[in-house]
């Protein structure tokens, strides 16, 4: 399977749930060596950071080693191309780094990431655990950022409650530290940012820019959840407002599997126990709905074909990103000269998720829409000439230059 997606020129990433394991007695980490493997509380109980019984001690010798020779393994033998890690906040920062440094000796670009949280206290100090907030002490490891998340379709706390997507003013700045890969910028208050309370990345490609993933409610049963009465209209135009966030955010955009053919999971969250009837992905939606399949294709080239998107480097990003003024439930920024080579030389994008237009004043020029009306075409939509444009309700207008 790797090999033949490698021939068609797609990379292959793992998920590797090191965290914990399905029981502890027999278990053959304990089987092995009895109590070893786990991490206890001060009053000999298993710890369980991971919500699931227990939590492995990745700083303990043999643990680590397993780590290590595992996924070198996976490198080695299966030509994995990278490895999303679980709960990679319970693993200890050195442990991580020793794994970062051992595949960099077979393949330097294979890209290592994971959700910076546990899902319980872990008994072991925060501060040497690979957390979100401890992301910069990690070498070219990369962390899901539920900053830009939480502040575009509402808390994980509360299904019901909406966010950005919602109008609702107040998540501007949240969304902007993760526009700009959630790295120090001088034109975001990070005191106004939801949870980060200090930028958290060395580079952007730190950063994973999403909106939903496997193991919460997935975009469209989420907005439907949030936003009473929401149209199917509405509803389309909302989930592509939303993903154009995540693709022209600096940092490493993510979709769950099936986003783009609007796929619901009924409400059920995380649906590792449910039948295909929740978990297939409707292919029948890519007749019903061409065109946020389109859109989607959209957003995955303008991507590709423009670096301005793909900055790898914090002072670039800030050399060249720029937020424009705009109103409530608007964020407008502009990426400026030829921000990493890009062959634009100035590219705006604004996201206006007020269910009214809005009027955002831009750099005076002759300007061309890629992005507008619920669609994508890089060859050009229409010309904007002026200090002005009017952003359509609900949607997302991104011009060049």
């Amino acid at each position: 399977m790797v090999q033949t997606l490698h021939k068609a020129g797609i990379r292959v990433i793992l998920d590797v749930v090191y965290n914990h394991t399905f029981d502890v007695d027999n278990s053959n980490f304990n089987l092995t060596y009895p109590g070893y493997y786990y991490r206890k509380t001060a009053d000999g109980k298993i710890s369980d950071g991971s919500g699931c019984g227990n939590e492995t001690a990745s700083e303990k010798p043999l643990m680590r080693q397993f780590m290590i020779e595992s996924v070198l393994y996976w490198a080695k033998e299966y030509h994995i191309d990278g490895f999303r890690f679980d709960l990679m906040g319970i693993h200890d920062i050195e442990t991580m780094n020793l794994i970062r440094k051992a595949l960099d000796e077979v393949d330097p670009s294979i890209y290592m990431y994971g959700e910076g949280w546990s899902a319980g206290t872990c008994a072991y100090p925060t501060e040497k655990l690979a957390m979100k907030a401890n992301t910069r002490q990690l070498d070219r490891i990369g962390a899901f950022c539920d900053d830009m998340r939480d502040a575009i379709r509402g808390p994980f706390s509360d299904d019901h409650k909406s966010a950005f997507l919602g109008a609702i003013a107040g998540n501007e700045e949240s969304i902007k530290f993760g526009i700009a890969g959630a790295i120090d910028h001088p034109q975001i208050n990070i005191t106004k940012v939801n949870y980060s309370k200090a930028p958290w990345t060395n580079s952007p490609a730190q950063m994973i820019s999403y909106v939903s993933c496997h193991d919460d409610m997935c975009l469209v049963d989420r907005l439907k959840a949030s936003i009473p009465g929401i149209t199917q209209d509405e509803l389309i135009r909302l989930d592509l407002l939303a993903q154009t966030a995540v693709f022209t955010a600096q940092g490493v955009p993510f979709i769950l599997a099936g986003e783009e053919m609007l796929r619901d999971k009924k409400g059920v969250h995380n649906s590792f126990k449910s039948p295909d009837d929740i978990n297939q992905l409707p292919w029948d939606n890519l007749e019903k709905y061409p065109q946020v399949f389109d859109y989607y294709r959209g957003l995955t080239e303008l991507r590709r074909n423009h670096p301005a998107f793909r900055m790898s480097e914090a002072d670039m990003v800030r050399n060249h990103l720029e937020f424009l003024t705009s109103p409530d439930n608007v964020v407008a920024f502009r990426l400026k000269g030829n921000a990493n080579g890009d062959s634009w030389r100035d590219i705006v994008v604004i996201l206006n998720s007020n269910k009214t237009a809005q009027s955002v004043s831009i750099p005076e020029g002759k300007w061309t829409s890629v992005c507008e009306g619920g669609q994508i075409n890089l060859a050009g939509i229409s010309e904007y000439k002026g200090n002005e444009v009017k952003v359509a309700k609900q949607e997302a207008l991104i011009l060049f230059r």
